[in-house]
């Protein structure tokens, strides 16, 4: 499946020029574009999953192909990006842009950028855990007793009596994210419930 991402503002021109771009990298590989994704108004700040761009990247397989204008066009955050761009060599599927000649696939860019990848997400790690154990440490020198009182749930994690919804809702195409946001639920627990079943 190749498929031709566009994000745009409000702007028609800007997507008609965005779409002619990709019609003639296609072109150029020797493929056509069999779907669109297009995210109109809508922030490349916010996640994925909060866009059309999410659905997109559920559905991706092995083989698939994404092209769109340039890298920012997926977000603009760093880490957004090469998240998605992760998401994509683990599945097998290729990505490239207009704009800036960007190629996702079998070749010596791709390795360099999955140590890249996996370094920058160690670095991240780190930094969070040494984060995390100085804010207890802190906590716990200013008297502050951690942890939830004994027998008392998380509200966050429970969803009993909302299964059917939860899978009514997924089934329709809504993001875990967005599931959870509703019920006010932690998107791990979703995640959770939808994988056990």
């Amino acid at each position: 499946m190749v498929y031709g991402y566009i994000r745009v503002s409000t702007d028609h021109q800007d997507c008609k020029n965005q779409k002619l771009g990709i019609e003639a990298k296609a072109t150029i590989l020797g493929l056509a574009i069999d779907k669109y994704i297009e995210d109109a108004g809508v922030s490349g700040t916010k996640e994925p999953d909060e866009r059309a761009l999410g659905g997109c990247l559920r559905q991706l397989r092995s083989g698939d192909v994404i092209i769109c204008s340039e890298l920012s066009r997926l977000g603009r955050k760093l880490f957004m990006i090469m998240r998605i761009l992760e998401q994509c060599m683990q599945i097998g599927a290729k990505l490239y842009t207009v704009k800036d000649g960007y190629e996702l696939g079998d070749n010596i860019q791709s390795k360099v950028l999955a140590f890249a990848f996996g370094l920058s997400a160690e670095i991240e790690r780190e930094l969070i855990s040494q984060r995390t154990r100085e804010a207890l440490a802190n906590l716990r020198a200013r008297g502050i007793k951690l942890g939830r009182a004994p027998g008392k749930k998380n509200p966050t994690h429970i969803i009993d009596g909302r299964e059917q919804q939860i899978i009514d809702m997924y089934a329709a195409g809504i993001p875990k994210r967005q599931i959870a946001r509703k019920l006010k639920v932690s998107p791990p627990t979703i995640t959770r419930f939808l994988a056990s079943r």
